[in-house]
């Protein structure tokens, strides 16, 4: 029997539809108009907010969707830093996924699902420990934990079914965003004056603006992990700009409608005061049952968006691996299941050690995300150099508006990069450290490929 090499090319465009739409939508949406409004000040401006933040998304898209066009292989942004700028590059780019970006990506996710499922139990359960030494183990992390290596076994069994598992709740997660802002626009006491509130102890004027843009990019995040799983992907010179574009103009789409929902039930000051700014505006268009409902509306969208994760995240390092500057285990396909098997138990184990030794929630949200648009600025910069430098390449297909729409994002990102390490200096700098740890890491796996090289 011939052991298959490569990975199984089964994700069609609406499984990749469903892995960008899915991805991106996780708790963001239903928490961060709270800080939006705190900053921005005024109802309006937050809505600005949202609409420059899904621009400036879908610009990031467009990018991207060159690229994956272009080199639609596993592993995504490490090959196009390993191509444009060398493989060593290309492996920061993956040491920091395996290490940092989707570990810390991963526990962050099951770590807010059981933060809200919580909310339905008045019992302290979640919080009661199970291990005192040498680590603090909560049922919380019981459940998280098994959550990780349940989506990762989904994942391990085929790319297909977690396709399938990815379209199918994506769908749900749809539906509910749809029914949850159908209910705010039927609510009685609603009011289209709440639009032009104000909120007067903001920070308001540009700095709020940008504060409150930033935390509309956080909700946006995610749209890059498709280019990952670009191996993986039927006629992916169609498929991937597609899903890509479709994909954010879908999201950018439902953020809007459900700002405006929870903006038409609440007015200005109530949101800037509210912790769950589309909990409490449930509550007041449809009682508790509509307050569960988005309960159970957060808890869906992040289950999609860690199948998100998980999925991409093997693929990086499967991908160094392969290209023999990581360990070779990593680059093993299952012979049943042709996926990148090891990868995907290694990626869920480092997921849980982050999970008990990385602290809280808004801990683990931190650490991954100054790592994570650190490469995406780098990444969307080699657009100008395979321009440039290999004008002959098929591209399937070209970024709209080069080289000023590619530029504009850069720019974006960079803004998010300073303000990001500004506001989380001790987690940007770990980080960064982290990143740099990678350097000698590369050059050791470099001359051990030579030695292999030099005795074939």
């Amino acid at each position: 029997m011939t052991i298959p090499t490569n990975l199984a090319r089964e994700l069609t465009l609406r499984h990749a539809l469903a892995v960008v739409v899915g991805t991106i939508i996780g708790s963001g949406i239903f928490l961060v108009p709270r800080e939006m409004m705190q900053a921005a000040g005024s109802a309006r401006v937050v809505y600005l907010a949202w609409l420059v933040g899904g621009l400036l998304s879908f610009f990031g898209a467009l990018t991207y969707a060159e690229l994956g066009a272009m080199k639609p292989e596993a592993g995504g942004e490490y090959i196009y830093l390993r191509d444009a700028y060398g493989p060593l590059a290309g492996f920061l780019d993956a040491w920091t996924w395996f290490t940092i970006a989707k570990p810390a990506s991963i526990a962050t996710i099951t770590a807010g699902i059981v933060r809200i499922l919580g909310t339905f139990s008045s019992s302290d359960f979640f919080n009661r420990p199970v291990l005192s030494a040498p680590l603090e183990v909560t049922n919380g992390h019981l459940l998280s934990i098994g959550l990780i290596v349940l989506i990762s076994a989904i994942n391990y069994v085929g790319v297909r079914k977690a396709g399938e598992f990815q379209f199918f709740f994506t769908t749900l997660k749809i539906f509910l965003i749809l029914t949850i802002i159908a209910a705010a626009f039927t609510y009685g006491g609603g009011n289209w004056s709440n639009f032009s509130g104000i909120v007067p102890s903001s920070i308001g004027g540009i700095s709020g603006f940008v504060v409150a843009l930033v935390s509309a990019l956080w909700a946006y995040d995610g749209w890059n992990d498709l280019n990952m799983v670009a191996g993986e992907i039927r006629n992916p010179q169609r498929n991937i700009p597609l899903a890509l574009i479709g994909g954010v103009i879908i999201v950018a789409l439902l953020y809007v409608a459900m700002n405006a929902g929870v903006q038409f039930v609440m007015p200005a000051q109530a949101i800037a005061a509210s912790e769950r700014p589309a909990s409490d505006a449930m509550r007041l268009a449809g009682g508790y049952c509509a307050t569960v409902l988005v309960s159970v509306g957060m808890a869906v969208s992040m289950l999609v968006t860690l199948n998100g994760t998980t999925m991409s995240g093997a693929r990086v390092p499967f991908a160094a691996s392969r290209d023999q500057y990581f360990f070779k285990a990593l680059a093993e396909v299952h012979p049943r299941f042709r996926t990148p098997s090891n990868a995907i138990i290694v990626q869920a184990v480092l997921a849980a050690i982050v999970l008990l030794v990385g602290g809280k929630f808004q801990q683990l949200f931190t650490l991954a995300i100054f790592s994570e648009w650190l490469f995406y600025f780098v990444t969307a910069s080699t657009i100008f150099v395979f321009r440039w430098r290999d004008p002959q390449l098929p591209r399937p297909f070209r970024v709209w508006g080069y080289p000023f729409v590619p530029a504009l994002f850069l720019v974006c990102a960079a803004v998010l990069l300073v303000f990001t390490f500004k506001a989380n200096l001790r987690d940007s700098i770990y980080g960064s450290a982290v990143v740099l740890a990678g350097i000698p890491v590369f050059y050791w796996f470099s001359q051990n490929r030579k030695v292999v090289e030099t005795n074939k």
